[in-house]
């Protein structure tokens, strides 16, 4: 156990690398009660969230969800969400737990002049994630609603375990899964449920530890490592979720559309070619160059992949697939080059 943006959270239960493996070929089971969740309701939760997010939460279906973003005036990234639509007139918002305080404020802030509500429930809200190839054929049997209809990045309310839940098909693995939004009290009924009838498939408890390298391998940014105020969407590789297209202003405006043509720097996946690991802080720089470019925002040695690969910010010229980067270890320079992300893509 340790502290984590001021919850008590598990590392690990068994073992990282064998709840990795888990959740690759099987399923694992996260309590992510730690994020948050915030509901936008009203006659113009649409417009607001319009208005206060890069994205355009207002085209969404409801029962659909997408990734977005919520920025400063400077372009800024305050913190990276999935939005939710529940209803016609109602969203859910769920920002990182070390960002929810701060998300909570800033919509509260941007919402003023709409006819809409913000209800910052977070602490009233469970959520308890199963991901894996066989996440779907566990929860099944604990659900009121035809798993196979729900697609990726959809969600709608319904019973799980026997108590109300809001259920998602998202995660942050790279593998097939579903997140359930339950009351703070039936969360454990929810967990245990799940892990017992899951055991005989496979199905095991997983930390932080395998959710960062699940999330790593997927190519999937962590706030605080490779998002921050000082990193535009655009310099993230994120460009594609800034909605220039949506009616009306959205804070932060003119500032990205200043950032899309001039990015400072570039997010890049590493291949270790060298043996060692590649860990956050650590030093990159260019053939024979003497001084830094950048350091390792995200590393590990990959589980699934067999080999070391890592995150890291670079000069825009140095984004070329193939390149050569080296990445200082101790007192020594590690080969390594520039490959696709994401690093691993589930086959189906």
């Amino acid at each position: 156990m340790i502290p984590f943006a001021g919850w008590d959270m598990p590392v690990q239960y068994r073992g990282l690398v064998e709840e990795h493996n888990a959740v690759r070929s099987a399923a694992g089971l996260f309590d992510l009660s730690h994020m948050g969740e915030i509901f936008v309701t009203g006659p113009d939760a649409a417009a607001a969230l319009d208005y206060a997010l890069v994205t355009a939460p207002g085209k969404l279906a409801v029962g659909r969800a997408h990734y977005s973003m919520i920025v400063d005036a400077n372009g800024g990234v305050l913190d990276d969400l999935i939005v939710y639509r529940l209803g016609d007139t109602r969203y859910m918002v769920v920002p990182n737990a070390s960002n929810a305080a701060t998300v909570s404020s800033a919509l509260k802030e941007r919402l003023a002049g709409f006819d809409a509500v913000l209800d910052d429930a977070s602490m009233r809200t469970s959520l308890v994630a199963i991901q894996g190839p066989r996440a779907a054929e566990i929860l099944q049997p604990f659900v009121d609603v035809d798993l196979t209809t729900i697609k990726y990045y959809s969600g709608t309310q319904t019973t799980a375990c026997g108590v109300p839940a809001i259920l998602a098909r998202t995660g942050y693995t790279g593998e097939d899964g579903f997140e359930l939004f339950v009351a703070w009290d039936d969360a454990v009924r929810v967990w245990d449920t799940l892990l017992e009838a899951g055991a005989s498939r496979g199905l095991v408890p997983a930390g932080l530890g395998a959710r960062d390298t699940l999330r790593l391998e997927a190519g999937m940014p962590l706030y605080g490592n490779e998002l921050n105020r000082e990193t535009t969407p655009f310099e993230a590789g994120l460009g594609r979720l800034v909605s220039f297209a949506k009616p009306g202003d959205f804070v932060g405006r003119t500032a990205l559309e200043h950032a899309k043509d001039h990015p400072r720097k570039a997010l890049v996946g590493l291949k270790l070619n060298d043996r060692g690991i590649a860990r956050i802080g650590y030093p990159v720089y260019l053939p024979a160059a003497t001084d830094a470019c950048g350091s390792i925002t995200s590393g590990t040695s990959s589980p699934t992949l067999g080999h070391a690969i890592a995150m890291s910010y670079v000069p825009v010229d140095r984004t070329a697939i193939g390149g050569e980067i080296e990445v200082g270890i101790r007192d020594q320079r590690a080969s390594a080059q520039v490959v696709p992300m994401p690093f691993y893509k589930r086959s189906t």
